[in-house]
């Protein structure tokens, strides 16, 4: 599930350089798609590029969370919205990722939704 990805990724220790947490999303294939957390050093509503100036994948590079999907890139970023914005309410690891300046999701080369700041 996303929630044990999430908690596998975040169990060890964040460094103190990260503001801010991003999801990455990634359209592997019809229909197949793919997630990463990256930590930043920079937070800022006003500028999507914060998400560039990473400090650290925690591994999840390597550890890419995936899912099947038959829909558009929009309809995938809509359910990883509302999946991570459950986790933020009750995941284990739901009051450090919001200890930070702010958390994200978007596709790589799109906008950034603000899940919490």
């Amino acid at each position: 599930t996303i929630a044990s990805w999430i908690d596998d990724i975040l169990s060890i220790s964040i460094p103190d350089t990260v503001t801010a947490f991003c999801f990455n999303l990634y359209e592997e294939s019809d229909g197949s798609w793919a997630m990463e957390l990256v930590g930043t050093e920079q937070f800022d509503l006003d500028d999507e590029d914060w998400a560039c100036r990473e400090t650290t994948d925690f591994g999840s590079r390597e550890k890419l969370y995936n899912w099947e999907m038959d829909c558009e890139w929009n309809e995938a970023l809509d359910y990883m919205v509302n999946e991570l914005k459950a986790y933020l309410t009750k995941g284990k690891h739901s009051e450090l990722l919001k200890s930070r300046r702010g958390v994200g999701v978007g596709f790589v080369d799109g906008n950034i939704e603000i899940l919490h700041s």
